[in-house]
């Protein structure tokens, strides 16, 4: 009798059918809603030095990125973007040591550095003096706030996948996709290359090591991203990336020129929000008025680009609730109502212990609530061969 052999052969492709549990199925959260979550926390870092609630943001950074990191090579680098804060403050302390600015007989003296005579062009800046506690306080809080903002950027560049966040730029800006999709691929290919070229080697019984191994292997991995660069340029010229399409010499002006504009003020407006000081002009109007010719320049100049996306990625209500919890956060540490706002920047002088304000804190704590409502990640589950069965005719 003839033996035949089955297997069993997995479903048809079809669409998500949700969980009959009611649990929520993994998938990747919208890159936008991690990247509004993250910059609205920074914002609300920006008006805050209370080192309470800086170290809160850093706990409710952690949570989420613990919760919902994935296993892909850019969540793994948080790790780096700690040891850059780590390094901003304790430039910041020894900036502030370095360049003393002086001591009054109530501030807690530490040490003294020897002092270095400047000219009188120089004046109000001094190299060197007496170094109080109260001064490496207030620098090591102006470094913390600054390491907090960075901490934010790598939360969203860990959460975030980078090739999913550029699919959605505007059309006005898909050169600026290409560049950043091009460069973010070049690390894992030079790492590939020396893994190839280190196999080659030792199958070739080459036990040459350390400096003296470094040119057999640079040679040839110049040469592979040399010929992978051509391969990628040919590849790129034929599928017409870099033309120009139908825009005309008037357009791209008045496009570059309403980008500019706009860009303009954005800066002026983020400079009067942050800066309590600045007109009222300078805050909010400029702001929204930079915004609404940053996206006027950004429609005209999509107009020339027509894109299809392959199964683009849903907003769904996760991601309304991950983007509501970083910018209700937001929100209300600049609205300061329900608090005193003189909690949030602490005096040092005197010395004293700084208080924890409840409402701020709960509002930085509800950003923490994202690690919750946000879906779990797709875990990487490796592949199985499909079991058989023999069956006898």
């Amino acid at each position: 009798m003839p033996r035949t052999t089955t297997g069993t052969r997995p479903p048809a492709a079809g669409p998500a059918v949700p969980d009959p549990r009611g649990r929520r199925l993994p998938r990747s959260l919208h890159p936008v809603a991690w990247w509004i979550w993250a910059l609205a926390l920074a914002t609300a870092v920006s008006r805050t030095n209370n080192p309470l609630l800086l170290f809160l943001v850093l706990a409710v950074l952690g949570y989420v990125i613990t919760m919902r990191r994935t296993e892909a090579p850019w969540a793994r680098g948080f790790k780096y973007y700690l040891y850059l804060a780590l390094t901003v403050v304790a430039i910041r302390v020894v900036f502030r040591a370095v360049f003393a600015t002086g001591i009054t007989p109530h501030d807690h003296f530490l040490f003294a550095l020897p002092r270095i005579p400047t000219p009188d062009w120089y004046a109000g800046i001094q190299i060197g003096g007496p170094v109080s506690l109260e001064a490496l306080l207030s620098a090591a809080t102006d470094g913390l706030r600054l390491a907090c903002m960075l901490c934010c950027i790598g939360a969203a560049n860990t959460l975030a996948n980078p090739k999913r966040a550029l699919r959605v730029l505007p059309g006005a800006l898909y050169e600026l996709g290409v560049a950043v999709t091009v460069s973010l691929s070049v690390a894992p290919q030079l790492v590939q290359s020396v893994q190839r070229v280190h196999r080659a080697r030792r199958l070739r019984a080459g036990r040459v090591k350390g400096l003296r191994a470094l040119r057999g292997i640079v040679v040839p991995v110049l040469e592979d991203a040399l010929e992978r660069s051509l391969r990628l340029a040919a590849a790129m010229d034929s599928r017409g990336y870099g033309r120009a399409g139908s825009a005309t010499p008037r357009s791209r002006r008045l496009t570059g020129a309403l980008m500019l504009s706009g860009m303009c003020g954005l800066c002026a407006g983020a400079y009067g929000l942050l800066d309590a000081t600045a007109p009222r002009l300078l805050g909010f109007p400029a702001l929204l008025a930079g915004s609404i010719l940053c996206v006027a320049g950004l429609r005209l100049g999509g107009r020339r680009v027509t894109r299809t996306s392959y199964r683009p990625d849903p907003w769904l209500p996760a991601e309304w609730a991950v983007a509501g919890c970083g910018v209700v956060s937001a929100v209300v540490l600049f609205a300061g109502t329900g608090f005193d706002a003189a909690e949030l920047n602490p005096s040092i002088y005197p010395l004293s212990w700084p208080t924890l304000p409840l409402v701020p804190a709960a509002a930085i704590l509800l950003a923490g609530v994202a690690g919750v409502v946000s879906p779990p990640p797709a875990a990487s589950v490796p592949h199985s061969p499909e079991p058989r069965t023999e069956e006898t005719k």
